[in-house]
């Protein structure tokens, strides 16, 4: 084998390479490798949505690079990156660096790096291992990564202090003033506790047990790494925190900049393997920030190793269409001051960051003499950058969420109406903020400002509109604010059903303008196909993976009727009061879909149908409902089967159907043995309105009085 080979620009030197890859994924990687032969960067985002494959998401997505990108460098700079695998992260060193010095075990993964970056010419990557290549390397680093390869240092060094070893080789080849960077999951991260697998060994807590002997790969705790980093004599060292983990990171914090309450509300999705959901993790995050102890349980840390950087916290928006993918950081000045910048992503975003102040200056001028403050913008001329004001407060979100867990709907709805009062001045004026969403306005006292109005149109929207996407935004984001009955606001807003369909409408056409179409996260983790189960949910019952009766089960008829091929069980469960809220979302070819809500005798009660955020409860023209049980009231339906059933006929032309639907269930379900069941149901069908003299006329309107109260 030659020793050197060139792909594109970028040299592939194997004097240390064996002659066989030690680490693999298999065929995928042969798959990946044709991927970036044969298409351009620009059409990844289409393939990983066609693929619908874990790998080939986190080799080929760019938020990869989101861990890296935000770093402040100068373009100068030498980089060292010690296993840079596929080249998720290599591509954005040779943008931000002058050279790109790589190590990787595997012959092929740095073929397929080599492939996707051949027209970078400051790219050079050795194959081996680190140990046989860290004797030539120089010691003039200005930079070295490791992103997600730490953990592996049992592997890269071996002997009875791996990791310290391994820090200490790595401190040899920098230059003074030099930074390591390390990313690295928390061993004992909250997602792990809820029931997420460890990431390196597909098992179930076994991070958070201390692993075995004989573990391929070993994470630490915060403490742990900082042993490490004292007892290699670092005493320079910073901790970040990417969110919600380092590997396709969406937000990052810093010790300067912790969460705020009810900002960490996206933890569900696992990409890699299947979970389970043990508590709901925002609430659990939400204890955990309150308390100071966020830092510990985050689930993902990015540490600094030499001098800090100004940047403490930052956010990406790389989700969306190229002329929208921007960053918005925080970072602190020479005195210790906040300074808000929103950075352009790509060249296709700097109109966009260029038309935030000329939104500023629009709003400013709107709502002078006005309730709401517009917090200042300007250019940067050096950067382009969008520069803000530091401004504090808290939330209107967060006020809201008080109200509603205190159960103050007086409070809310003095929030709400104070909100409306306050956009809807000066409403006849030739400018909106579409984007006037609660987390948008931050309420210090009496002041009300506006901190993010990157969605401003130079039109009239009417305030009503707006409110009732603020309402939207804000329920959809948190299970706890189903509680709320939009209808109220609706009426409150004098929306009709047929406006919130437009409305609605309006938003899915706002959403697929963001984000030019393509498909979002959740999207693509629903094609992925994995699963999240709930072991409270779950009993074993003489078979190993027989369903407890109280698992709800969901079928959809596309035209033949129903199959267990086409049901699933849903993860929505019942509470302590028997309440299970659905939600679904329904393409418009299925015409009809059957619940079956436990696997016992039982009472129903179908309190609130929504579709599309209509409600169907009072006109039965647009939806039918149709149960095997009999009914006992407007709503309140008794089973006396083991098997009962609920059937929602979407097949009616009143019905008015959108591509993706929304579907909004609410039940209260009470467990009755099967002989009281059979009494209800013939009784029913005998006597309705009458009482025989058995008591079965009074049970029924204590059913009644029961269903009304909840």
């Amino acid at each position: 084998m030659a020793k050197t080979e060139r792909i594109g620009k970028v040299l592939l030197d194997y004097s240390r390479y064996s002659g066989m890859d030690l680490y693999s994924d298999g065929e995928i990687e042969d798959e990946i490798l044709n991927i970036v032969k044969n298409n351009d960067r620009k059409d990844y985002p289409a393939i990983i949505e066609e693929k619908g494959s874990w790998p080939v998401l986190y080799h080929l997505s760019e938020m990869r690079s989101n861990i890296i990108e935000w770093i402040p460098m100068k373009g100068n700079e030498k980089v060292l990156e010690v296993g840079a695998g596929c080249g998720a992260i290599t591509g954005k060193l040779s943008e931000k660096s002058a050279s790109v010095t790589c190590i990787d075990l595997s012959k092929k993964r740095s073929t397929i790096n080599a492939t996707r970056n051949k027209d970078c010419d400051n790219i050079t990557i050795h194959v081996g291992n680190f140990r046989d290549i860290e004797p030539d390397l120089p010691a003039d680093f200005d930079y070295i990564f490791l992103i997600g390869v730490f953990e592996y240092g049992q592997g890269y060094i071996g002997g009875d202090h791996p990791y310290e070893t391994f820090l200490q080789l790595l401190r040899k080849h920098l230059k003074r003033g030099g930074r390591i960077v390390i990313a690295i999951e928390n061993r004992t991260g909250l997602k792990y506790f809820a029931g997420c697998r460890e990431d390196h060994l597909g098992t179930y807590f076994s991070g958070i047990e201390g692993y075995g002997a004989d573990s391929v790969a070993r994470t630490f705790t915060r403490n742990g790494l900082i042993n490490i980093f004292k007892s290699c004599g670092i005493r320079d060292y910073h901790f970040y925190y990417p969110y919600p983990d380092y590997k396709l990171m969406t937000m990052l914090h810093s010790d300067y900049y912790l969460p705020d309450l009810g900002e960490l509300f996206d933890n569900v999705h696992n990409f890699d393997n299947n979970r389970m959901k043990l508590f709901n993790e925002k609430y659990a995050f939400d204890s955990l920030v309150k308390d100071g102890m966020y830092p510990d349980f985050a689930n993902s840390f990015e540490v600094i190793l030499g001098p800090e950087f100004p940047t403490v916290f930052c956010k990406y928006s790389n989700d969306r269409a190229d002329e929208f993918k921007i960053r918005t950081s925080i970072s602190l000045d020479r005195m210790g001051k906040k300074l808000i910048e929103k950075h352009a992503l790509c060249p296709e975003a700097a109109e966009h960051i260029g038309s935030i102040q000329d939104a500023y200056l629009a709003l400013k001028d709107r709502y002078q003499g006005g309730g709401l403050e517009i917090n200042d913008c300007k250019i940067d001329p050096a950067t382009g950058n969008a520069v803000f004001s530091f401004v504090n407060g808290e939330p209107l979100s967060a006020l809201m969420d008080r109200c509603l867990e205190r159960d103050d709907m007086d409070g809310f709805d003095k929030l709400f109406k104070e909100y409306l009062k306050r956009i809807s001045y000066n409403e006849e004026a030739s400018v909106s903020d579409y984007d006037l969403i609660f987390p948008n306005i931050l309420v210090n006292g009496t002041v009300w400002t506006v901190i993010d109005y990157e969605w401003t149109y130079g039109k009239k929207i009417p305030p009503r509109e707006i409110a009732f996407r603020a309402l939207y935004c804000y329920i959809e984001e948190d299970e706890k604010r189903k509680k709320l009955d939009p209808r109220r606001y609706y009426n409150l807003l004098g929306l009709t059903d047929a406006d919130v369909e437009g409305l609605l409408q309006e938003e899915a056409g706002f959403q697929k303008y963001v984000t030019g179409g393509r498909k979002s996260l959740v999207e693509i983790w629903t094609a992925i196909g994995r699963k999240v189960s709930v072991p409270q949910e779950l009993q074993r019952r003489g078979e190993e993976h027989k369903q407890e009766p109280d698992k709800i089960q969901l079928y959809y008829d596309l035209g033949e009727g129903y199959s267990e091929e086409e049901s699933e069980y849903l993860d929505a469960i019942y509470n302590e009061q028997g309440i299970a809220d659905i939600e679904l979302e329904l393409e418009s070819d299925v015409r009809k879909i059957r619940l079956d809500p436990t696997m016992h005798p039982c009472i129903v009660a179908v309190k609130r149908v929504l579709w599309n955020d209509v409600s169907m409860m009072e006109n039965d023209s647009l939806m039918q409902i149709h149960p095997n049980g009999a009914w006992l009231s407007d709503e309140s339906i008794v089973f006396d089967s083991d098997d009962p059933q609920i059937e929602f006929d979407l097949s009616g032309e009143a019905l008015k159907k959108r591509a993706m639907n929304r579907m909004h269930i609410r039940i209260l379900m009470t467990p009755i043995p099967q002989k009281l069941g059979r009494d209800l149901v013939s009784y029913q069908y005998a006597e309705p309105e009458e009482d025989r003299g058995d008591g079965f006329g009074k049970l029924k309107q204590l059913l009644k009085s029961r269903n009304r109260k909840n």
